[in-house]
């Protein structure tokens, strides 16, 4: 228990409070502590009934039961490898601007999840993450199942398709991917493309509770593409063959 404390505690401060909240939740909910029904996304309960924290639960909470422990363990596993790898990477010593970029995704899904509507955001605020980490990343060459290897710009689609043929549905991962996109362009496509600033910015406010550490790398810039050999190096992992978190 010491080793996986230490590993929790060393994880940086945005992932651990996510991936922690997503484990918590669920659990405390499978053991009736908690009762699941006060942790979905409902209209009615949040509008009428001024339940405001349920635009939050419904962000970690997942409920497990034999049929969606599978896909929940899935999300488990992208939410701690795509988090990790973009808070250490592309916004490694920027916590703001990380925790902007997940604010900003989770607005946008809220307001489509109102309009849909959709009872969980769990889905596509991870998938968000995944998107943004594949732009950033297209040519890095990773493996799905049976050893299937692709670029990482096609890995949100793959996950669209997997996941409609296993449940019959791809409304929150169509939805992760269109907020991923849209965060995408706002701050990264419209700049390199057209030459002026990214049209959204991290409020400063957040930069008061978390200040941009020393060397960090200069954010907001167009994103940089990896050289091909470090880059698959980097990006390859064994989706279905064995996967130590953590690894690359």
């Amino acid at each position: 228990m010491s080793d996986i404390g230490t590993w929790f505690r060393n994880l940086p401060v945005i992932t651990r409070w996510w991936f922690g909240l997503s484990v918590a939740l669920p659990v405390l909910s499978r053991f009736g502590l908690i009762p699941a029904y006060y942790l979905f996304l409902i209209n009615e309960r949040l509008f009428y009934g001024f339940q405001i924290w349920r635009p939050f639960t419904c962000v970690f909470f997942y409920p497990i039961t034999p049929q969606s422990g599978f896909k929940y363990l899935m999300n488990l596993y992208f939410l701690y490898n795509y988090s990790l790898r973009l808070e250490t990477g592309l916004f490694a010593g920027n916590t703001a601007d990380y925790l902007f970029m997940l604010l900003f995704n989770w607005i946008c899904c809220f307001i489509v999840a109102v309009l849909a509507p959709m009872y969980l955001l769990m889905d596509p605020l991870i998938l968000t993450v995944v998107y943004l980490w594949c732009q950033i990343n297209k040519d890095v060459i990773v493996t799905f199942w049976f050893g299937t290897q692709f670029k990482a710009m096609y890995l949100p689609w793959v996950l669209l398709i997997f996941r409609f043929v296993i449940e019959g549905s791809f409304l929150n991962d169509l939805v992760g991917i269109l907020v991923g996109h849209l965060y995408y362009f706002l701050k990264y496509k419209y700049p390199s493309d057209f030459g002026g600033s990214s049209l959204i910015n991290t409020p400063s406010i957040l930069y008061s509770y978390f200040p941009v550490r020393q060397g960090a790398s200069g954010f907001g810039q167009a994103p940089f593409r990896p050289q091909a050999g470090a880059a698959q190096q980097q990006g390859r992992h064994n989706w279905g063959r064995g996967f130590s978190l953590g690894g690359n």
